[in-house]
């Protein structure tokens, strides 16, 4: 479907002609015989093409019959395309570098650029940009000059899984250029399977007349097996994130164990925001029955309303509810960087903020909406005593949470707790 062009857009005006002018078959040289217009988007605007068509004078010439383009004109834009080649690389680039949705690259597109184009379009240009990166990628004379200067070459093999109970994309790469020779989807992974990849691999090697000095997998026993076939003499080793992540595998169940059992102790969160909440709409509701012509000015900020010290304290507890759900939330992190640890971290220094406040309040003979709120959570966490004073039973509280644990004696300590909670 051709591309529909508002009728006030202002076109840049290129003409192109054709360079070499002599007819290839009797030498003569060519005129021009006719004109084709061409508009398209360009990261610099729209551009109108004049592109000047020549072919032989001699009717009885074989290049009569022919027309001859500008060469120029397939160095801006490929035939029937309503984008230049610069603004088919951006999109490419915002896909495949950046990773940007189709939404996203419209959007910019349309505010930085003012070119409009449809999600189909877009989608259409970045599947033919893919197809030529893949080439490009496996292009025999491209791969033998970018390893020239290399001796030895080192390769890996992976799976990757982009949803459950799809086929496992399995990917070939080459670590010394960090090149990605060549990705398969298969739907079993058979040891037979397997090995046929990397028997790929070693005619990729064999072509680029390079010795492969080691292998690099999570040492499944496809690829154990299938490399030991092709690759008899080459050291198989294991891939580092696989290792560590083995290796940590008891020190992150450890984690995981804290973790739960910190989140036991933070609870009722939720009931402390409800009942805050309960008491603002009861103190408006007051305030609109004591001055019912004022309606207007209670929805924008009620003047006869609770005071600012309470609507500000009442805000300081829900942030705090606020912060402490995404403390208990967060579940991101590594074996070098367990969450849990970070957990015990951040709610120490929620108590220790907790604490500030209420050494603050000390000696204020009211009872502040903070240390009501301090009372009834920490009532939540420890159920084996009755709490004195809400000061008392959160100092009390917050001193029983999980420390940072060390990478060893983590469920002894969690444990000990436990018991004496």
């Amino acid at each position: 479907m051709p591309y529909k062009w508002p009728a006030d857009t202002d076109f840049a005006l290129w003409e192109l002609d054709v360079i070499d002018r002599v007819c290839p078959a009797c030498g003569r040289m060519m005129y021009i015989c006719d004109h084709r217009y061409r508009r398209l988007h360009t990261l610099d605007g729209p551009v109108q093409l004049v592109c000047k068509l020549n072919h032989c004078p001699d009717r009885l010439c074989a290049g009569h019959a022919r027309t001859k383009s500008p060469e120029l004109e397939v160095t801006i834009a490929p035939p029937s395309w309503a984008i230049g080649w610069d603004v088919f690389c951006w999109i490419g680039h915002r896909r495949c570098s950046r990773h940007m949705s189709i939404p996203h690259i419209q959007s910019e597109l349309q505010d930085d650029y003012a070119i409009k184009l449809s999600d189909d379009a877009i989608a259409k240009y970045i599947r033919r940009y893919q197809v030529m990166l893949a080439a490009r990628q496996q292009d025999p004379e491209a791969l033998r000059r970018q390893y020239e200067s290399v001796s030895e070459i080192i390769l890996s093999i992976d799976g990757l899984q982009p949803e459950k109970g799809h086929e496992t994309l399995y990917v070939v790469r080459e670590l010394t250029q960090k090149r990605v020779w060549f990705a398969e989807a298969l739907i079993s992974a058979t040891a037979h399977e397997v090995q046929r990849l990397i028997a790929k691999a070693k005619d990729w090697a064999t072509s680029l007349n390079k010795t492969v000095s080691l292998w690099i997998s999570d040492k499944q026993d496809a690829f154990v097996t299938g490399i030991a076939a092709e690759f008899p003499d080459v050291p198989h080793r294991y891939c580092d994130n696989h290792f560590l992540r083995d290796l940590a595998k008891p020190v992150l169940e450890a984690d995981s164990h804290a973790k739960v059992q910190m989140r036991r102790k933070v609870r009722g969160l939720r009931k402390i925001e409800q009942a805050l909440l309960k008491q603002q709409n009861a103190d408006v509701s007051t305030s609109l029955t004591d001055d019912p012509e004022a309606t207007v000015t209670v929805l924008v900020g009620p003047a006869n309303g609770p005071s600012l010290e309470a609507d500000s304290a009442n805000s300081v507890v829900l942030e705090y509810c606020a912060a402490v759900r995404g403390i208990l939330n967060d579940d991101q992190g590594g074996p070098l960087h367990p969450p849990g640890l970070r957990m015990a971290e951040a709610l120490k220094e929620v108590h220790e903020s907790i604490q500030r406040n209420l050494d603050t309040k000390k000696g204020d003979s009211r009872k502040s909406t903070l240390a009501v709120w301090a009372g009834a959570l920490t009532r939540d966490w420890n159920t084996s005593e009755p709490s004195k004073s809400p000061s008392e039973s959160t100092s009390r509280t917050f001193t029983r949470w999980p420390q940072p644990l060390s990478l060893e004696g983590g469920d002894a300590r969690i444990a000990k707790r436990s018991s004496k909670g």
